[in-house]
């Protein structure tokens, strides 16, 4: 069976965005390979929703190298236009993670999505976040100086809710160093909102663009400095397989894509360090930590774990049993402003 897309008029302006957004975000990654005098095409990957009948998505993804060491750029549609009793008619989204390989080229996650709900209302989710494992305090004022031009009035709630979200209680920090979210969003002039949507993204897109040119055009860097980075990859990893309620929604309500979804995950990170958080995290968090990393060093001593398509696999498994076993865990997890509907009851698309 073909894949099938929404019928709203709304979910249809949405995909035309999406893939926008995602075009232009990998034109830009493949132009900073380029600059190099590297090669990163990258590889399309279509996945479908119960045969295509529900939608699906389309995700590019850069092959690991000399500049990536991964980045995913997934857009996808979901729907249920032959569900009525659904309260969810549609959600669209893109949702993206870039890890560069040079340790002084920051990670940054990106997403936009409009979900459409059987009442006819709708709302826009916007995340945008600098993730760097060595922060560079011009990077981040460059960062959120874009922002703040592209947002207007919603750039201080935005930035506060974003702080609030990507918290991490066991570490006491924040992911990243900058981070920009909206949840929930709408008011009474829809094309407002779709304009607002449009232009975060692109100001998200096209400042990452300029910093990681600038960064990647560094000298090689050296054993302590990819020890460092190490480290950070493998705190990206336990922040979001045990705080992140998007992955958490799209693990629950499908496997179906379970490799997309874990397309955020670096290459490689320390099973010793993450074990060492379980002590940090509260029960049965405790649980979660200790699947993962048996997920990721299965009958071995934690170590330096590769973060392949098996390893992917089983961390999804794992997160994906823990709620099922420990419903209650959910309430754990980060939290903006609100949590819409979708996401509480695991009914969002996964990415």
């Amino acid at each position: 069976m073909s894949r099938t897309f929404a019928q709203d008029p709304s979910a249809a302006t949405a995909l035309e965005l999406v893939r926008d957004l995602q075009a232009r975000l990998v034109a830009a990654l493949e132009s900073c390979a380029a600059e190099l005098g590297v090669e990163s095409r990258f590889r399309s990957v279509e996945w479908l929703r119960d045969e295509g009948r529900h939608g699906g998505g389309r995700r590019y993804q850069a092959p690991e190298g000399p500049v990536f060491d991964r980045a995913s750029v997934n857009v996808s549609q979901v729907h249920y236009d032959d569900l009525p009793d659904k309260r969810l008619a549609s959600a669209t989204a893109l949702s993206a993670i870039v890890h560069p390989a040079h340790p002084s080229a920051p990670s940054m996650h990106i997403h936009v999505s409009w979900t459409h709900m059987r009442d006819g209302q709708g709302y826009w989710r916007v995340m945008g976040d600098l993730n760097p494992s060595h922060p560079i305090d011009e990077d981040t004022a460059r960062f959120e100086g874009k922002l703040r031009a592209a947002a207007g009035e919603s750039y201080e709630g935005g930035m506060a809710q974003g702080a609030r979200y990507f918290w991490i209680p066991a570490l006491e920090r924040t992911r990243g160093v900058a981070h920009y979210y909206l949840e929930a969003y709408r008011t009474e002039d829809r094309a407002a909102d779709l304009a607002l949507a449009r232009r975060m993204g692109e100001a998200i897109i096209d400042v990452y663009a300029e910093l990681l040119e600038r960064r990647l055009s560094l000298a090689t860097a050296d054993d302590e400095a990819r020890a460092r980075q190490r480290e950070y990859h493998t705190l990206y990893l336990f922040q979001v397989l045990s705080l992140d309620r998007g992955t958490t929604s799209g693990l629950l309500v499908h496997d179906q894509n379970d490799i997309g979804i874990m397309g955020s995950l670096p290459s490689q990170v320390d099973a010793a360090l993450l074990q060492s958080w379980a002590a940090k995290v509260p029960a049965p968090q405790d649980e979660l930590v200790q699947g993962l990393v048996e997920a990721l060093c299965p009958g071995r001593t934690p170590g330096l774990a590769q973060v392949d398509a098996e390893a992917k696999q089983r961390l999804a498994q794992v997160v994906r049993q823990h709620y099922r076993t420990h419903p209650e865990a959910l309430a754990l997890q980060a939290a903006g402003d609100v949590v819409p509907p979708t996401v509480a009851n695991h009914a969002t698309v996964g990415d």
